[in-house]
């Protein structure tokens, strides 16, 4: 008889480094459950199965209780131990906080921040009971600045990865490891549904999915607290924000953010 092979859990994996990680899962033999609020999740899920690997793909939103329910429902009809979780799902909203909807905001909080703590919880506990697992946090280089016109996504960001690494202290020795992921400007679908295609982050270089999820993975598997992803110099703007004041850090990010910057 053969060995099982494990089951991981992605969420934001229709497209982007959530796609990205759930390929990674793949090629290394685990057996997915995908989530995302899209119709992309489908084709996503296809793409998956070809490579040989079971796929259960679960269309709901996190910003939404029985959204993450349904996810976790999902795992657990499974009747399988959840081997790892990639708790990526994430939304930006660009423009000034005073103008911005109220509920473009409270969607950021509800999906980056909210479904991360029902989900982890969930996961974590069940982890933490049998002594064993990984999950991975998507953060961003983000949670290391204050970020006008993008203020509320990057201080989901900066709880994410307070979050993240707290978890990682409070379960050492216990076989369970917590791995945040750092990315800098990523090449997904992130700027276009943020409205932040008209600004200079927007219209600047980008580091590629595949390689930030690549990394990612790689840290989640060997058990460490956190990983910067991305390219050389995305890895070294993560570096000199943590020794700038955060008055230059807010500053020169208001100049990459500010809406029709990127003319």
């Amino acid at each position: 008889m053969t060995e099982p092979r494990p089951l991981a859990l992605v969420t934001g994996a229709s497209s982007g480094i959530g796609l990205e990680l759930a390929r990674q899962f793949a090629e290394h033999g685990f057996d997915l459950v995908v989530n995302a609020e899209d119709a992309e999740l489908t084709t996503a899920a296809e793409q998956l199965r070809a490579t040989g690997t079971t796929v259960q793909s679960v269309q709901a939103d996190l910003r939404t209780p029985e959204g993450a329910q349904a996810v976790y429902d999902a795992v657990t009809a499974t009747g399988r131990p959840l081997a790892a979780a990639a708790l990526n799902a994430g939304v930006g909203k660009g423009g000034p906080f005073v103008e911005n909807p109220l509920e473009d905001e409270l969607a950021i909080i509800d999906l980056n921040v909210r479904s991360t703590v029902v989900l982890a919880k969930s996961v974590l506990r069940d982890m933490a009971a049998r002594g064993e697992g990984r999950v991975l946090f998507t953060s961003s280089v983000a949670s290391t600045m204050p970020g006008p016109h993008q203020a509320v996504y990057n201080a989901s960001k900066s709880f994410v990865q307070s979050f993240a690494e707290a978890l990682a202290t409070e379960l050492r020795d216990t076989g369970v490891t917590v791995t945040s992921l750092m990315p800098g400007p990523t090449d997904t679908e992130f700027f276009e549904r943020g409205d932040l295609m008209d600004t200079k982050l927007g219209q600047g270089p980008k580091d590629d999915p595949a390689q930030v999820a690549k990394q990612g993975f790689e840290a989640m598997m060997a058990g460490r607290d956190k990983v910067l992803g991305g390219s050389v110099m995305s890895k070294a703007q993560a570096v000199v924000n943590s020794v700038l004041p955060d008055r230059l850090k807010s500053a020169g990010h208001a100049k990459m953010a500010e809406p029709g910057s990127g003319d």
